[in-house]
């Protein structure tokens, strides 16, 4: 909860500031243009002044023309500058310096330079006139008091516009990270419950943005830890349950084994100890290899399947002296990447599942064609309410619940297959019987 206020807090601030100079930029900007323009307009009333001035006073005399600057309401004040310095003193209202005699000297050009009269800011120009020089000057209280006024209405704008930033960077961070707080909230929940069939509600019509596409892959996630969990949940039951029976009858044998019993009772509950033995041991291994779920990768090489289909045939014909494996091995040369004694235990419980279903002196059928290897037999085959599930853990289609075995055979098989690239899939095959398609991916 800290974390998201702090995470809404930052980007609330980002877009704040970030929109605050964008507004600072914008005033600062404006109130560098409206000062600009002012100033133009002043230095343009005094162009138009000198020009006036110049027609009215063709052959003017040395001093001041017009004007009582340090009144407001009064006229532009002007002097004329003699390019020779009169005789006798002259009065002048405005300062004559020496750029002013370059001027009147016709050494210089116009410029232009600020002044303060009576305390009051003005603008002069000193232009060069026939003669000497001519100097005009205007009060700048009236431009001072619209730039003041201006940077008043820029600040103004501003603070305002910073203050908006803050408003709606707050509300665009909450927009934004309403996603965020949900996907948050939600795995809160999860964490608080355990409850993993808690999903997040899409709003309809919002699109493929990136938070969007979060909450999918996040509601993906979830199923698959669903999935996981039920499935975990299910192994367990279904582990605890094929326990029960073989410890059962172990701690039956084993509690016979103490009472006084004849030779031949004490040789059949030992035989039965050992075989409940043997099952429990397989059992507990075979979910020891499906709980790894994946293969060691420091064991992978490139094997050749055509000699490890052979041997595990020859094991099998052991194993099922009543049935009959034919091989048809067409891809000699074909090499796989895995581990070698994984490949064997998933082609060998192919070939168990198929020995267990065939009628006795029934074939089983063992083909490797390019890169796909087939084991049928001739069973009772796999009934369409049967095919979805045959490869789950512990399931047992209804004519296989008589049969020995855990159930557990299947799901490692393509377990394992999963594990080496490969898929295999189970089918009916035509004529009857079961059909499995192993498939290597090159």
């Amino acid at each position: 909860m800290i974390r998201r206020r702090l995470l809404r807090t930052r980007l609330a601030l980002a877009c704040t500031g970030a929109v605050a100079l964008v507004t600072l930029g914008v005033c600062g900007a404006a109130y560098s243009i409206a000062r600009y323009e002012l100033a133009h307009q002043l230095d343009l009333q005094l162009t138009q002044q000198a020009a006036l001035l110049r027609r009215e006073y063709r052959n003017p005399q040395p001093g001041v023309l017009q004007g009582e600057c340090r009144f407001l309401a009064a006229p532009a004040c002007a002097q004329f500058v003699p390019a020779k310095a009169a005789p006798t003193p002259v009065g002048y209202l405005l300062p004559v310096t020496d750029a002013t005699r370059e001027v009147a000297a016709s050494r210089r050009g116009v410029f232009r330079t600020d002044l303060v009269i009576d305390g009051h800011r003005a603008r002069m120009v000193t232009e060069p006139v026939p003669g000497g020089a001519l100097q005009v000057a205007l009060r700048a209280d009236a431009t001072d008091q619209g730039v003041r006024h201006a940077g008043e209405l820029m600040a103004a704008v501003a603070g305002a516009g910073v203050l908006l930033a803050g408003g709606l960077g707050y509300l665009v961070a909450r927009a934004g990270l309403r996603p965020v707080a949900t996907l948050t909230e939600t795995a809160e929940r999860i964490a608080a419950t355990r409850d993993t069939g808690v999903r997040i509600d899409l709003p309809p019509g919002r699109g493929e943005d990136e938070l969007t596409r979060l909450a999918v892959s996040f509601n993906t996630m979830l199923g698959e830890l669903e999935q996981s969990v039920a499935a975990q949940r299910r192994l367990v039951a279904d582990a605890s349950h094929e326990l029960r029976t073989p410890l059962t009858a172990l701690r039956t044998n084993a509690e016979l084994l103490i009472h006084d019993l004849t030779e031949s009772q004490r040789s059949r509950a030992v035989a039965g100890l050992q075989r409940q033995l043997r099952e429990v041991t397989g059992l507990v291994n075979d979910l020891i290899e499906l709980a790894r779920d994946e293969e060691p990768q420091a064991l992978v090489e490139d094997v050749r399947l055509a000699p490890v289909i052979e041997h595990c045939v020859a094991t099998a014909r052991e194993h099922w002296p009543g049935t009959v494996f034919e091989v048809a091995v067409a891809g000699a040369d074909l090499t796989v990447p895995g581990v070698p004694a994984r490949l064997a235990r998933l082609v060998t419980n192919l070939l168990d599942n198929a020995a267990k279903f065939s009628p006795p002196g029934g074939p089983v059928e063992v083909e490797l064609a390019g890169s796909t290897l087939i084991v049928r037999d001739h069973g009772p085959g796999i009934t369409p309410d049967d095919l979805p599930y045959i490869f789950d853990r512990f399931y047992r289609a209804s004519a296989a619940r008589a049969l020995p075995g855990s159930g557990l055979g299947l799901a490692m098989a393509r377990q394992i297959a999963r594990a080496h690239g490969a898929d295999l899939v189970a089918e009916a095959a035509s004529g009857g019987g079961a059909l499995f398609r192993l498939t290597f991916r090159r």
